[in-house]
Formats: C-alpha cells, sequence, structure tokens
C-alpha cells in the first residue's frame, strides 16, 4: 500500500477503528471503580484506554512503517516523521465509564502539516464516519453533507463543559447564555470527535470548545471539510489543531456563529 493511496489507508483505518470498538464494547462490563485513574481534576483514564491505543499503535505501525504518533495516552511518539497517526483509543471515557454514550475511537492521518485521512467511531451506536482528501464525507458508507440553516434561530449548537482549564469559565457561561436565548438548544455530549462529526452529518449546525486536543479535533476536522463545513479558532485562524480551541459549523451559519464565539471567547 502506497502512502498516498488515502482511499485504501481509509479502508484498513476503519478496520482498525471498528476492532478497537470491539474491544472498548466487550470491556465495558468488566470495569469497576478500582480500574478508573485521575489524570486531572475530571480526566479519567483506565486499562481500556491504554489497552485500545497500544492496539491501534501497533496496527497502525504495520500500516504504514515509520510513521510518527500523536496519543492520547502517549504510548507511541514523533519527531518529523513525513506520516504520523493522531490517535484518541476512547473519546468520551468519562461516558464510557458511566454507560452513556457516545464514545469513540479517533483516528486521523496527517502528512506533513495536513490532515489526509480521518476516521471517527462511534462506539455505542456503531456509526462510523470518514473521509479521506478530496472524498466525501460518509457516515456507514452513505455521504454526509453539512446543515443548510442560515438563521441562528433554526440551529442547534453543540459544545463541550471546561474540566480541567477554567480561566474563560465566566465568558464560556455568557456565550452559552447567548446561544441558549437565540437557538433551538444547545448539547453537551462529551466526545468532541463525535460533536465534530454531527456538524459534518447536520445533525449539529455548529460547535465549539476549548481546552481540547490535537487528538479530540483532527480526525472529525477532516471528515467536516469534506462534508463542505468550516472550521477556525476562536479568532478566525488556523490554530485549531494545536491551539486548544475550535469553532466548527456548517458554511451558511458559520459567519454569524464565529462572530459570536469570537465575541464572547476570542482574543
Amino acid at each position: 500500500m502506497q502512502p498516498n493511496d488515502y482511499q485504501s489507508i481509509c479502508v484498513e483505518v476503519k478496520k482498525i477503528a471498528r476492532d478497537a470498538g470491539s474491544f472498548i464494547r466487550e470491556e465495558r462490563s468488566k470495569i469497576s471503580e478500582e480500574d478508573v485513574e485521575l489524570k486531572s481534576v475530571a480526566s479519567l483514564v483506565t486499562y481500556v484506554d491504554k489497552e485500545t491505543e497500544k492496539a491501534i499503535v501497533k496496527k497502525l505501525r504495520q500500516l504504514i512503517p515509520g510513521s510518527g504518533f500523536i496519543t492520547e495516552e502517549g504510548t507511541a511518539t514523533h519527531t518529523n516523521e513525513k506520516y504520523k497517526w493522531i490517535i484518541d483509543p476512547l473519546d468520551g471515557t468519562t461516558n464510557y465509564i458511566h454507560g452513556i454514550t457516545p464514545h469513540s475511537v479517533s483516528i486521523a492521518l496527517m502528512e506533513d502539516s495536513e490532515i489526509v485521512v480521518g476516521v471517527v467511531y462511534e462506539v455505542g451506536q456503531d456509526e462510523m464516519f470518514y473521509a479521506w482528501k478530496d472524498s466525501q464525507a460518509w457516515l456507514n458508507e452513505k455521504e454526509i453533507k453539512t446543515a443548510t440553516a442560515t438563521r441562528l434561530e433554526d440551529t442547534l449548537i453543540g459544545t463541550g463543559f471546561p474540566y480541567y482549564d477554567f480561566d474563560k469559565v465566566e465568558d464560556y457561561i455568557d456565550a452559552m447564555r447567548y446561544l441558549m436565548r437565540h437557538t433551538r438548544g444547545m448539547r453537551r455530549m462529551g466526545s468532541a470527535a463525535v460533536d465534530i462529526a454531527y456538524v459534518a452529518a447536520g445533525r449539529f449546525d455548529a460547535f465549539y470548545e476549548h481546552g481540547l486536543h490535537p487528538w479530540d479535533v483532527a480526525a472529525g476536522a477532516l471528515i467536516l471539510k469534506q462534508a463542505g463545513g468550516r472550521i477556525s479558532d476562536f479568532n478566525g485562524g488556523e490554530n485549531w489543531l494545536f491551539g486548544r480551541e475550535l469553532i466548527a459549523g456548517s458554511t451558511g451559519i458559520f459567519n454569524t456563529f464565529y462572530e459570536i464565539i469570537h465575541k464572547h471567547l476570542g482574543k
């Protein structure tokens, strides 16, 4: 398999994500409080996260030998490799521990500085979101597109609550207060990868969050772009992958939504 055969790579990554999801699903009934570790105030991890990541890394090494890794649990690293995998083995661990969906496997491939493959597998609902460079975006073999609303009052908004970085919490609440009054509602699902995929599928019109990591957003961002959506940081720039903040939305509502988030949470 050639590294730049993005479609074939995506097919293999989907298989890897589905296998990881099967393990995650099977282990759910075995999890106990003794298995839960605290990384920070509200950031949890279990042996399932770690073992899933190890299995994913092993298979991806075989898929593209010599590739690097950016991973949540730190089981593999990168230097200056041309190809780097960005992996969240279990996005939504707190949901998972409490028996709540969504929780997901998120895998992206970056070539130099460009994301070229993205797969988000929502385990609980068995939903596979995916795309590759220059492709359409897909959900379980069906093409998806972003929503078509152009008025804020017609939108449903996704977000995530701060769970360790509370520097902007008052501004965050102000933004939520405005959006609660001027949209159809807000949802906090607990998996940023799934939130962005939901924007791609037209379930949410827009999504925003801060305190994010590359593995939370990389795969979903490519899927959203290929579905016709837009992404920026809170100041309209491109520092959303490593800048710990992201605005995602459909084309029809993005500018309006961006102005609101920038006003409350931008610099």
